[in-house]
């Protein structure tokens, strides 16, 4: 695990004890700090017994402590541990703040950020991929899923490779990423944010930490994305806060099986640019964009049976996240997409998915956004009401002809049937295995996917 003598003597209280916030307790302990943790699950502080201080900090003393490090979990704007930390002048921090602190007690090194609203974790995989194929020590972590603390040191000359999230960001204050990302900014998480321009602001506050000297790369594509860089780009000056240049890698995105679709290109750009800033060659990119295998439930291709393709697109938990799913397969008569889509919604249309509305076969749709989903899209093309994530793999499969591709992208959060969005894609992985080997005796193949 990464451990620091910045940490040394010092008092913290941990608020959360899923991954990432055990994994800082770990890291806090193992580097001599006195540690407060809580978690409203008696599991997780029955398993630190002993070793921390078991208290809740909406009734302990909060005084005196060097940080109150949160879960990106915990909602800022109205938890009231908030308003505590405030009152007992303590600053509110995060695992991505306790990393920052802890650099400079690590082997030289350097760290890349990446956030937006969608594509920063096929981004960071890629980033990932790119310098591990080319011979550069990396880890990856943040929201990504692997707790960066909980990383082992890399060796000098490595680089941390981060995905960061709205919320991991507000929990930051001293992250100066040699190389940092924005992919986009469309209206998401507006439950924790006043409105859509705080939480712009959120992911702006990422090349903020950054000095005019270090490398930022932006998609460009969207207006919020554009004027962060603008920004950033009067403040450092030409060649470091560049635009993604599509155009100069799109020849090539036909022999990259696992990065098709314009989202795709955008974030082949992006990573191609945080790349070569890293020092990798252009012979390099290309080489590690053409192996890049992708990320489970994000455009993953689970494979063909009887001609038609089944994709797993579980991760697109908003419109936009799908409208370029839906875009990723050109308008073509003899390859029509049966689109399986609801959930929980976030939105009350479906306008950005709109101009792919001509190549989609049939909908399925299911979940509480179900209903809705259906009648917007009914004066569009075909559509099963499903409700269930079962039945509408069933009616897709059966309707599904040798060309078709059948592709869940919800377009929805998860949580009105699944626990999160992996284990809704590991539901539809499943359903899809389990039809496909029983009909006509004929075997599908899968392809395992790796987040590593």
């Amino acid at each position: 695990m990464i451990t620091s003598s910045a940490f040394a003597g010092r008092r913290y209280l941990v608020l959360g004890l899923a991954r990432s916030g055990m994994a800082a307790v770990e890291s806090l302990l193992a580097s001599g700090a006195e540690v407060l943790a809580w978690d409203r699950r008696e599991g997780p502080r029955d398993q630190l017994a002993g070793r921390v201080t078991v208290a809740d900090p909406l009734v302990a003393d909060l005084r005196g402590l060097d940080g109150i490090v949160l879960s990106p979990g915990v909602p800022l704007n109205t938890h009231p541990i908030a308003e505590r930390g405030r009152e007992a002048g303590v600053p509110l921090i995060g695992d991505i703040e306790l990393f920052a602190l802890a650099r400079p007690s690590l082997p030289e090194h350097r760290v890349v950020g990446i956030t937006g609203t969608n594509g920063k974790s096929t981004t960071t995989a890629l980033v990932h991929h790119l310098l591990e194929q080319s011979g550069i020590p990396a880890r990856m972590g943040g929201n990504i899923g692997l707790p960066i603390l909980a990383q082992e040191p890399l060796a000098p000359g490595g680089v941390y490779v981060l995905e960061l999230s709205s919320y991991q960001i507000d929990l930051t204050h001293s992250l100066a990423c040699e190389a940092a990302a924005l992919t986009n900014v469309t209206p998401d998480h507006l439950d924790r944010y006043a409105g859509f321009e705080a939480y712009a602001a959120s992911k702006a506050r990422l090349f903020a930490m950054q000095s005019p000297d270090q490398f930022a790369v932006f998609g460009c594509a969207d207006a919020v994305t554009s004027k962060v860089q603008a920004e950033e780009l009067a403040r450092r000056g030409p060649g470091r806060a560049d635009c993604a240049k599509l155009s100069r890698w799109g020849a090539h995105q036909a022999a990259w099986p696992s990065l098709q679709g314009p989202h795709n290109l955008q974030n082949a750009a992006i990573g191609a640019a945080l790349a070569l800033e890293l020092g990798l060659s252009e012979d390099q990119v290309l080489a590690g964009l053409a192996t890049f295998r992708g990320l489970p439930h994000r455009m993953e291709r689970l494979g063909s049976f009887g001609g038609v393709d089944y994709v797993n697109d579980s991760k697109a938990t908003n419109p936009a996240s799908t409208a370029p799913a839906l875009a990723a397969f050109p308008p073509d008569p003899d390859k029509r997409i049966h689109w399986i889509c609801g959930g929980l919604p976030k939105s009350d249309d479906l306008d950005e998915c709109a101009p792919a509305f001509g190549n989609i076969a049939a909908a399925y749709t299911i979940g509480e956004a179900g209903p809705r989903f259906a009648q917007i899209l009914e004066p569009f093309m075909p559509v099963e009401r499903c409700e269930m994530l079962s039945e509408a793999v069933c009616r897709a499969h059966a309707a599904a002809k040798p060309g078709d591709v059948v592709l869940f992208s919800p377009a929805c959060a998860s949580f009105d049937q699944f626990r999160d969005y992996e284990t809704r894609g590991e539901c539809f992985r499943r359903l899809v295995a389990e039809i496909t080997g029983e009909a006509g005796g004929e075997t599908a193949t899968f392809t395992a996917r790796s987040a590593a």
